[in-house]
């Protein structure tokens, strides 16, 4: 089932982070192997020569490849992950407009996956690419202690 939300009037499924929702990152869709995510470029996510901030890039980028490797089938729950290596080549600046990132599962394993992905600018413009891999993470256990 592909998940969307157009123009804030569909409810869209939460991102379940804090850190995405503080710097106002919007889900776009998501379904196994193939997630994309959108951000509109604010003052706050610049750096001080007025261009997009690098680590909100990398930001990005991890997310959706990290989330594209979440779900493993339609009707599976979803996972958690760890990212073990992130690789980012910046291609071109960016200073307003909304981006779109997208990341999709090039191979999967039990514990492992590998994912790429690619940040695009309003018009078009290819602003930087990422690998990664990424390791499930066991379901979290809560403890009595708080620990």
């Amino acid at each position: 089932m592909t998940e969307y939300i157009a123009d804030g009037k569909a409810k869209a499924p939460d991102l379940d982070n804090p850190l995405l929702e503080h710097l106002g990152v919007r889900l776009l869709e998501w379904t196994p192997g193939h997630c994309a995510l959108a951000l509109d470029i604010e003052s706050r996510h610049l750096n001080r020569q007025a261009s997009l901030q690098g680590g909100v890039i990398a930001t990005l980028l991890d997310s959706a490849c990290g989330y594209a490797g979440l779900k493993i089938s339609a009707d599976a729950a979803v996972s958690n992950a760890v990212t073990v290596m992130l690789t980012v080549s910046y291609l071109s600046g960016v200073q307003q407009g909304r981006l779109t990132a997208e990341g999709r599962v090039t191979r999967a394993g039990h514990r492992l996956y590998f994912a790429s992905g690619q940040l695009l600018a309003e018009d078009g413009r290819l602003i930087a690419t990422a690998q990664g891999t990424f390791k499930r993470a066991s379901p979290l256990v809560s403890r009595a202690d708080g620990l």
